[in-house]
């Protein structure tokens, strides 16, 4: 009741499917300005991205654990972004959401944002019997085993893009590679 930050009203969703990382960043990029303009509705984007580490604004270049030689030899790309948050991995197996929503509509509050998007993905593991919690201090979801999703996201004028990386099927042995939002 009210934890999803969508207002009522239109909201256009888009299965990509499986899309390189440049790819889907210049279509939230498109959309966001397309959005700022109120061109178009609110939009949800679902995606699967081949193997990348993404580093955000707060990136430490030491949680990149591997050499940019050693990342392309085994198929992953490296790329810069302008979403909060430090480093993580997008791959196959992890559903990621791009909500590209205009907060003005809702509440002009990043941090009710990010705990609406936890909200909403505890709520859709519960759907599937994955019991889920937020952790003291840190953003995502856990489960007792770990962090079973990550979330960065970029506001500009109330304007959301980036957004979920939830763990389904994914191969966790390519987190190897970095250190995950900067948590050891």
């Amino acid at each position: 009741a009210g934890a999803w930050p969508l207002a009522p009203g239109p909201c256009v969703v888009r299965d990509l499917g499986r899309l390189r990382y440049a790819d889907a960043f210049a279509l939230q990029q498109d959309l966001v300005v397309r959005r700022k303009a109120d061109e178009i509705p609110d939009q949800l984007l679902f995606v699967e991205h081949p193997h990348v580490i993404t580093l955000g604004r707060s990136a430490h270049g030491e949680n990149v654990l591997a050499s940019q030689e050693v990342l392309e030899r085994a198929g992953i790309e490296l790329h810069e972004t302008d979403r909060g948050g430090d480093v993580t991995y997008h791959g196959p197996g992890q559903v990621v959401g791009y909500p590209i929503v205009d907060l003005r509509k809702w509440k002009r509050d990043v941090v009710a944002y990010v705990r609406g998007l936890e909200q909403v993905l505890i709520d859709a593991l519960l759907e599937f019997g994955i019991a889920s919690e937020r952790v003291q201090g840190a953003t995502g979801v856990w489960t007792p085993s770990g962090k079973i999703a990550a979330i960065g996201v970029h506001i500009s004028r109330w304007v959301t893009s980036h957004g979920f990386a939830l763990n389904v099927e994914t191969d966790l042995d390519y987190f190897r590679y970095i250190v995950p939002c900067g948590l050891t």
